[in-house]
């Protein structure tokens, strides 16, 4: 039997919901299916009829994350100011005519800073500015050998008028403390989750329909949006040292898809698997005998909570907080360079027990620490509490 409190509170949300579906705008730099996309997606399918979204991308033409919106959803792309481009006040008048219209205003990363400021520069004109939370999920390949002095300038002023600023990582916590100078109550630590159940079942054999697997060889897998940030050819090469028993699957799409086959090319990698951009990831990743990362930056990156779920143990550069985040067993195979992360490829293909093992220490950190209901409820009292609705997406 429900409770008084909790009979109160599903009234206040029924009445909500009914009163008003809020309208929600999404800004991003691009809107291809990484990290940042595919938590935003995963929101939005399961909040459902519960509000509608729009959804603009500084690039035009990058919106292949559209795919993974469930049919059913309230959403739509609509024609929007640039937002790329130099700074002005024109520009930004005509950006925050824009975003007035929405009930809350939601940014992703440096590629979306020019709505945020925009939102500061105008927000004290409005009677009643719509909310605006700004989410940093991690930088460019422009700022993974150190963060720029003019953007971090930007950032601390921009940020001003913002709600709230939401990241994954301690690390991220770290920088918009200290560096874009935030209040520690405007900072909102909420760490990517995952539906770990779906994760716990074998994949098909043919679930990667191009994979023509090389016999005898293990399976090394990424998922990764084909950028240079993400350094596929570092890993290229680190499996090229083991090529007699390691074959590399790549999924994701990107720029940098020719220049991963080249380097493949090069170092006599002729079984390598670029499977392309695959959506639901726990129908496949179970397939790999070992996970690996080989970016110059992330934070706190979806795919490996995706990797730890199915089981698999982990290759990784210490970047983010990955460190952290693996089981401390898997802690000795996240390291600092190339021929680091060659040799731990290496060590985990010398032993099934290991790798077992580590796999099984990955799964139940993931379990215990990564689950999906805590990040949903923290991300609908915080969109909620900042439209003046606590249950409005609950």
């Amino acid at each position: 039997m429900r409770s008084t409190g909790c009979l109160k509170a599903c009234c206040v949300a029924d009445s909500a919901r009914s009163a008003h579906r809020p309208h929600i705008l999404h800004v991003h730099g691009s809107f291809t299916l990484g990290g940042k996309e595919a938590r935003a997606v995963r929101l939005m399918n399961l909040w459902g009829d519960r509000a509608r979204h729009s959804i603009v991308s500084a690039d035009p033409v990058a919106l292949g994350a559209r795919d993974a919106i469930d049919p059913q959803i309230d959403v739509d792309f609509p024609d929007s100011p640039s937002f790329a481009g130099k700074p002005g006040l024109v520009r930004y008048w005509e950006i925050a005519k824009f975003l007035k219209r929405f009930d809350l205003i939601l940014t992703y990363n440096w590629g979306a800073m020019d709505a945020t400021m925009a939102h500061h520069v105008y927000v004290s004109l409005w009677k009643l500015p719509p909310p605006l939370i700004h989410h940093e999920d991690g930088f460019n390949a422009d700022e993974t050998a150190g963060l720029k002095t003019k953007r971090n300038l930007f950032r601390r002023v921009a940020l001003r008028s913002a709600h709230a600023l939401v990241v994954p990582s301690v690390r991220l916590e770290t920088i918009a403390s200290q560096v874009w100078k935030q209040p520690a109550s405007k900072i909102h630590l909420i760490r990517n989750g995952i539906d770990i159940a779906r994760y716990q079942a074998a994949p098909e054999p043919d679930a990667i329909p191009n994979l023509i697997r090389s016999p005898g060889k293990l399976l090394v897998g990424t998922l990764a949006g084909l950028r240079g940030v993400k350094n596929i050819p570092r890993l290229v090469r680190a499996v090229a040292a083991h090529r007699d028993r390691l074959q590399l699957v790549v999924v994701g799409e990107g720029p940098e898809r020719d220049a991963i086959l080249a380097e493949a090319a090069a170092h006599g990698l002729d079984d390598l698997c670029m499977a392309g951009f695959m959506d639901r990831p726990w129908r496949f990743i179970g397939l790999f005998d070992i996970f690996a990362l080989s970016s110059d930056s992330e934070q706190f990156p979806i795919s490996l909570v995706e990797a730890m779920a199915a089981g698999l143990p982990v290759a990784s550069m210490d970047v983010g907080d990955i460190a952290n985040m693996v089981a401390p067993a898997n802690r000795p195979f996240v390291v600092a360079d190339e021929g680091g992360l060659a040799q731990a490829l290496g060590t985990l293909a010398d032993s099934s027990e290991l790798r077992a093992s580590l796999g099984a220490a990955n799964r139940q950190r993931a379990n215990q620490d990564f689950g999906e209901a805590a990040m949903v409820d923290a991300y609908a009292a915080l969109y909620g509490q900042a439209m003046a609705s606590p249950y409005i997406l609950r």
